[in-house]
């Protein structure tokens, strides 16, 4: 089975201890000791949760081959909490450069990415459940940052994934510029003719011999929901508006 975490304290959650929402129910994403009947238990902000779990390093320190300080303890928390769904902060990028200076400029490094970056790391998820990502080719065409058109095989193997299985991601990285930006979505895959028309370039019958009609052509259209970007040493998460 999948090993969870509460989405409050980090604790792995087991079935005895889930949390409660209002109606009784467990809850899948909260501890019991942070979340019952459908509310928080403590008020606090995430580094005033990261003070009072700190207070448990003994017991964490039962589960580890090499004991760690409350400092260190502290430290690892204040790397890994912010990627729990409680503390998570998630603004638009259109609100990116009123709200966040750290977010300025981001929609505009989607975009030189998309375009100057030669190769995209495209992922799927395989009927194991697996994720499975492949170099390609950056996209031909893209409306705005939300929605990007790739070329690819009708037969291979990661149209099949797309079929059985929308959700993917795209990645760029700018290993110069120590820039990475992964964005989550939705994978169509199209095969009528006036998408491949759209993004079909002289040269490619060296990959598709019968034209833009070839059985094997088709178009990937991937819609953004929300990602993540990392730049100047710090990483932040955002939703596409």
């Amino acid at each position: 089975m999948e090993l969870k975490f509460c989405q409050s304290c980090g604790m792995p959650l087991t079935e005895e201890l889930l949390g409660t929402n209002a109606d009784g129910s467990k809850n899948e994403e909260y501890c019991i000791y942070c979340y019952k009947d459908g509310k928080f238990l403590q008020n606090f902000t995430m580094d005033e949760m990261i003070e009072h779990c700190a207070q448990f390093v003994g017991e964490v320190n039962k589960g580890l081959p090499q004991p760690i300080t409350r400092e260190e303890y502290i430290g690892q928390m204040k790397m890994y909490f912010p990627h729990l769904k409680r503390w998570r902060k998630e603004i638009t990028i259109n609100e990116a450069t009123s709200k966040n200076p750290a977010l300025a400029g981001v929609k505009g490094l989607i975009a030189k990415m998309a375009d100057t970056l030669p190769v995209t790391y495209i992922s799927s998820v395989d009927e194991e459940g697996f994720p499975c990502t492949k170099a390609m080719l950056s996209p031909r065409v893209r409306e705005g940052i939300k929605t990007f058109y790739f070329t690819t095989n009708t037969f291979s193997l990661r149209v099949a994934h797309y079929k059985a299985n929308p959700k993917a991601s795209i990645y760029f990285c700018d290993a110069k510029g120590f820039k990475g930006m992964m964005l989550r979505g939705t994978m169509e895959v199209l095969t009528d003719a006036k998408s491949k028309e759209m993004i079909w370039r002289d040269g490619d019958t060296q990959y598709y011999p019968g034209g833009v009609t070839d059985p094997n052509y088709c178009v990937l259209k991937f819609t953004a929901t929300d990602g993540r970007f990392y730049s100047d040493f710090y990483p932040r998460s955002f939703v596409i508006g």
